[in-house]
């Protein structure tokens, strides 16, 4: 399996493609918007491609050869405005679904907020709600694409090392969960058939990850 990773040099998107990399039997694309992100990666001897979540779908489309799932983990991070929240986190995720379908890869792997549903729409504070919308719509297309999706809905990402231990539910009480857990529940999932059509919300707890992701017993 080869697997795009989109938003390659985020936080979370940095471990994905770390153990990608490392995992046996697959491999990994990283996907970043400036040549010198993608002139490390090749340093280190990944694969990857500069293509801008702004850019039109058929250049993003370029990403996909040879793929067989993506993981999207792009975000326009807290320091942007609402516009590129709605260009990145809306856009850009509407837009690497629609390569995908376009592509023929089946298999993409969401990384949501924590909760998209319209009351948290109502409840979200004035500067986090464009956020919150972009996701709730994103998602959303994603439901209705027909690809093998999976949504995976983390508390508030920290960047404390990861434990390997999570609670996943379809709801639990917010709480905190690290990037690297986050990372290493996108890597479980995107290999995992029983996940396909699902969605699950996911802190730091005290089941192993592998454990946890393969007890899950969400409606489709």
């Amino acid at each position: 399996m080869k697997v795009l990773v989109v938003g390659a040099n985020g936080q979370v998107g940095q471990h994905v493609v770390d153990q990608l990399h490392e995992a046996p039997g697959v491999s990994v694309r990283a996907m970043v918007r400036k040549e010198d992100q993608q002139k490390a990666l090749l340093q280190r001897g990944i694969d990857a491609v500069c293509i801008d979540l702004e850019d039109d779908i058929p250049n993003i489309k370029r990403a996909y050869q040879d793929i067989d799932a993506v993981i999207f983990t792009a975000g326009s991070g807290p320091k942007t405005g609402a516009d590129k929240t709605m260009t990145i986190d809306l856009d850009g995720a509407v837009k690497t679904i629609e390569a995908a379908k376009q592509a023929g890869v089946k298999r993409y792997v969401m990384v949501s907020s924590f909760d998209t549903t319209r009351d948290a729409i109502q409840s979200a504070p004035e500067g986090f709600k464009p956020y919150v919308v972009a996701k709730h719509f994103a998602d959303d297309w994603l439901r209705r694409s027909g690809l093998d999706y999976t949504i995976v809905h983390p508390g508030r990402l920290t960047s404390d090392e990861g434990t390997n231990q999570v609670q996943v539910e379809e709801s639990v009480d917010a709480g905190e969960v690290s990037r690297e857990d986050v990372a290493t529940v996108l890597v479980e999932t995107v290999q995992n058939d029983h996940l396909v059509g699902r969605e699950f919300q996911v802190i730091s707890g005290k089941t192993p990850i592998t454990e946890a992701l393969r007890s899950v017993q969400i409606k489709r």
